[in-house]
């Protein structure tokens, strides 16, 4: 048997390169066999930190008797659904149309020209619970290729059609007021567990994009409300167990309502938009407990998912040695040889107790995960010593395998939240390492021609959501490091709009005009795990227009916005981050400028009052006197006074006098604020 996925730059596909099916990636091979043999394509999208795609991969494609059948069934494909996101969501909306709900593995039968004519997610080696098993489903579906071909053909068109519609919506014609914000909020509101945090029920993920509108609403209309949806759900996440009280960072999901049980994985992108989201919450009340999880998840993602030349990779499973969660389980009696003295207060603290609270299903592997019971009690100096200790005996244990992808849009997500928290918390070191994150992107991601690509050491062109991301996190670094970053900005805007933009349609397509064509050009609009690729370019288009004056950015960004419409306000959670962009369109402009020397102290003491706080919908950079020329209006004119540092703040169209001292600079800042705050509806 040909192993094709053996030499695949992605860890998911070559964790089945020895399952006794008979693999192909994506691509013309596959579809080729299929009109040859005259047969289904069976499509199994997963990624490698996936525990049901595990277990499917053990009880079914792992066995012999079944990939026998898969074999002469079908022509078999493997895709890695964060290298191949396009190929993802097309074939996510067929699934989602025909069973009412989506997640991976995802499972997809198409036609030889690649029409989805049946799907599902994960199913069982035999029936259970109400589910059929696979090997049964596989039959069902060659029968009826053979029997009922026809039917399948225009089940096949009906569902491409469908799909079609769904991802290519019209431009509406709605007006962008400040009005869509205030009933966002509401209806984000009316979703809040006051009791646990979080939205909704269990399943509970962190939403931290959905915080991060409360955030911003708080920072604008002062509502009470706003800020204790924040707060009581970061608390609730910071003591739970979704977050790794021993090592830092966060698990992808709680599995109960309370953020005990999590699905142990740990993403990339989840990191990134809770670094950002905590230190928003920091700025915003000073929490000494929110500074702790932005160094604890910094830590961890720069000492456990960095690549030694300075990118990040992409997850850690949910399992190590084939037992869910194994690797973060502790038992008593080994906390207590760990911690000697120091046990008693860590079992307390922790909630650690005889039985454990948790059972792995498959292996009934149990064990306590680590959460703080009493989430107002600060850790002592016996529990930080105890930690470093867990910590150690934590590192000898196996680790749960790493995907080593580094991913041009997870990487960009990361660079932006890095460089926030490096100037929000003064940490130079987090800082040194969002530029040299960002010069790995600029040269490693990119093929000879200079085209950016998906993934390191992968052939997959970029998507819409790289190049997006990547301009959000230039313009942030442009901001915070300096007017250097704004050229390589302007060359990914430039590529971002040359192809991806739909100039007719509005929006932009997820695939490139140069990338293969899938059955439907998709638009990637919904915020999810991660912000979609046209909530990113209309922020980061906003936001370059801002900072080089050049106007041809903001109309592409509008018509995102407009297609938009008043979904966003009715659907705040799947539209939090293009929540962001229309914020700056309906709010009066604050720019601010700091100019001086590097080494002044005088620039140090401005620019801290400017990152010390939280000020969202602001356009704001900090220059050397030799940066200012040439860089565009904003910087224009822009110089030392009196041979010190000076601050430079416009509001709302008209310009204060330069200020030297920071505490005229938080004048002028306090003053500007509430000039533009509006109030909120709950």
């Amino acid at each position: 048997m040909a192993q094709r996925l053996a030499d695949a730059s992605s860890p998911y596909l070559r964790q089945h390169r020895d399952n006794p099916v008979d693999w192909y990636p994506w691509g013309d091979e596959a579809f080729e066999a299929a009109r040859r043999r005259d047969v289904p394509i069976f499509l199994s999208v997963g990624y490698s930190s996936c525990h049901w795609c595990h277990v499917m991969a053990h009880e079914s494609f792992e066995d012999e008797t079944t990939a026998r059948l898969m074999n002469e069934l079908f022509v078999n494909v493997k895709v890695d659904r964060e290298e191949r996101p396009d190929v993802d969501a097309v074939y996510m909306q067929a699934v989602q149309a025909m069973t009412g709900r989506g997640g991976w593995p995802m499972s997809v039968w198409l036609t030889p020209d690649a029409r989805p004519f049946y799907g599902g997610t994960y199913f069982p080696a035999e029936d259970r619970h109400g589910m059929p098993s696979f090997r049964r489903v596989c039959e069902a579906v060659a029968t009826a290729w053979r029997d009922r071909r026809g039917e399948l053909d225009e089940q096949a068109d009906r569902l491409t059609e469908a799909i079609a519609r769904s991802v290519l919506p019209e431009p509406r014609g709605t007006e962008l007021t400040a009005e869509l914000l205030r009933d966002a909020f509401a209806n984000v509101a009316r979703q809040f567990d006051p009791r646990h945090g979080g939205f909704g029920r269990s399943p509970k993920f962190p939403q931290a994009m959905t915080l991060d509108f409360c955030c911003r609403t708080h920072a604008r209309t002062g509502a009470p409300e706003a800020l204790e949806i924040v707060t009581t759900t970061l608390d609730a996440m910071a003591a739970g167990g979704i977050h790794d009280q021993v090592g830092g960072g966060f698990a992808r999901y709680s599995t109960d309502d309370f953020w005990l049980v999590p699905h142990f994985e740990k993403m990339l992108y989840d990191n990134a938009l809770l670094v950002r989201v905590y230190t928003h919450a920091h700025l915003l009340t000073g929490s000494a407990r929110y500074a702790r999880v932005v160094e604890d998840t910094v830590t961890y993602v720069l000492r456990d998912l960095r690549h030694p030349d300075g990118g990040f990779f992409s997850a850690e499973d949910a399992d190590s040695e084939g037992i869910e969660g194994k690797f973060y389980l502790w038992g008593i009696d080994e906390i207590r040889e760990v911690c000697g003295a120091d046990a008693d207060e860590v079992i307390r603290y922790y909630g650690v107790t005889e039985r454990g609270n948790f059972v792995d299903p498959h292996t009934g592997h149990s064990g306590n995960i680590l959460h703080v019971v009493d989430r107002d009690e600060e850790p002592s100096p016996a529990l930080r010593r105890a930690r470093r200790a867990l910590l150690a005996r934590r590192s000898a244990r196996v680790r749960p395998a790493l995907d080593d992808k580094v991913l041009l849009g997870w990487n960009a997500l990361m660079l932006d939240a890095l460089a926030e928290a490096a100037a929000a918390f003064g940490r130079d070191d987090w800082m040194d390492a969002a530029r040299t994150n960002a010069r790995f992107l600029l040269e490693r991601l990119r093929r000879d021609d200079g085209r950016f690509l998906r993934s390191a050491g992968a052939p997959y062109p970029a998507y819409a959501e790289d190049h997006a991301a990547l301009l959000e996190a230039l313009c942030t670094l442009a901001e915070l490091d300096g007017p250097g970053w704004l050229a390589p900005a302007v060359g990914v805007a430039d590529e971002l709009l040359r192809l991806f933009h739909d100039p007719s349609g509005g929006g932009f397509f997820t695939t490139g005009a140069d990338a293969e064509q899938l059955v439907v050009r998709h638009k990637d609009l919904f915020d999810d795990a991660t912000p979609s690729a046209n909530s990113m370019a209309a922020n980061g288009l906003l936001r370059l227009a801002g900072l080089t004056g050049d106007r041809r950015y903001e109309a592409p960004a509008l018509g995102v916005l407009r297609l938009l419409g008043t979904t966003m306000a009715e659907h705040p959670t799947a539209f939090a981050h293009a929540l962001a962009a229309l914020e700056r369109v309906v709010t009066p402009p604050l720019e601010i400028v700091v100019v001086g020397e590097r080494d002044d102290p005088g620039r140090r003491e401005l620019v801290r009052e400017v990152t010390s706080r939280f000020l969202p919908a602001t356009v704001r950079i900090t220059a050397t006197p030799g940066e200012t020329a040439g860089a565009g209006p904003l910087l224009a004119g822009r110089t030392p006074v009196g041979g010190r540092a000076a601050a430079y703040v416009c509001r709302a169209y008209a310009c204060e006098r330069p200020v030297t001292d920071a505490g005229e600079l938080r004048v002028l800042i306090d003053a500007a604020w509430r000039e533009r705050a509006q109030p909120a509806a709950t």
